[in-house]
């Protein structure tokens, strides 16, 4: 971690500790960028209020950080949020849901919050989750298709990481299944995977399979879900972890 990184990531430590005691919870957000949503998560209403983490994906982080704020006084006023059922005044017009959040995918997505819980994840958490226009959920049939990737459902899934359908075509070589690592690999601009064992992979090797493959013969491959349009990911042995960066033009 250079010395930039180091102090605004002391500076954000600061700011979490004296929001929790001073409004009940602070609020992390993380911006969309050219590939996954933003999404804010609350910190602190485990340890001020004995109720899970609540955390939104998809919408306008003024908004999402809106609805965190108001269920915060709720939760003040002595509500307890459960899954399987729908709470009204969260979205004008709209009912949302709660979803208990698997632990699998904390790492992902509460590094702030584990780290103010002791640098553990032992504290619960609940995804808000909204509907699309005519009031369909993303596990509906007919919800709205243009929003499936606005909210991945982290109650379930926990093989597979990615944000597209389990069946997305991607590019890979035979060497990779005949029990080479995956240490290259691509997300293209144009929205394309590749997965490959070696930096120059030939023409005559590769192979066209489905996403859900690749995560089979390599689960790891699950840590890099996130790698934005026209960025690599690479390693140099299956035990190391990934480095990642956008390509050069």
């Amino acid at each position: 971690m250079d010395g930039n990184h180091e102090a605004h990531d002391l500076e954000t430590k600061r700011v979490i500790i004296e929001n929790v005691s001073k409004f009940g919870c602070h609020l992390a957000l993380v911006e969309d960028d050219n590939y996954l949503p933003g999404f804010v998560y609350s910190i602190g209403l485990f340890k001020n209020y004995n109720h899970p983490e609540i955390m939104c994906f998809g919408l306008k982080t003024s908004v999402m950080g809106s609805i965190i704020n108001h269920a915060k006084d709720l939760i003040k006023k002595g509500e307890h949020f459960t899954t399987d059922k729908l709470y009204s005044g969260f979205l004008e017009g709209y009912d949302v849901q709660f979803l208990e959040v698997n632990k699998e995918f904390y790492a992902n997505y509460l590094g702030y919050a584990a780290w103010y819980y002791d640098k553990s994840f032992d504290f619960p958490v609940l995804q808000l989750v909204w509907p699309d226009k005519q009031s369909y959920f993303p596990w509906d049939e007919n919800f709205n298709k243009d929003h499936i990737r606005r909210q991945p459902l982290l109650d379930r899934n926990t093989d597979f990481k990615f944000y597209e359908s389990r069946n997305l075509g991607v590019y890979t070589t035979k060497q990779v299944f005949q029990g080479e690592p995956i240490l290259y690999v691509y997300h293209n601009e144009d929205g394309d995977w590749q997965f490959h064992c070696s930096d120059n992979p030939k023409i005559e090797d590769a192979m066209l399979v489905c996403l859900e493959e690749i995560t089979k013969v390599d689960p790891s491959v699950n840590n890099i879900y996130h790698l934005q349009y026209g960025w690599s990911a690479w390693r140099r042995s299956p035990e190391e972890d990934w480095e990642y960066a956008k390509d050069s033009d």
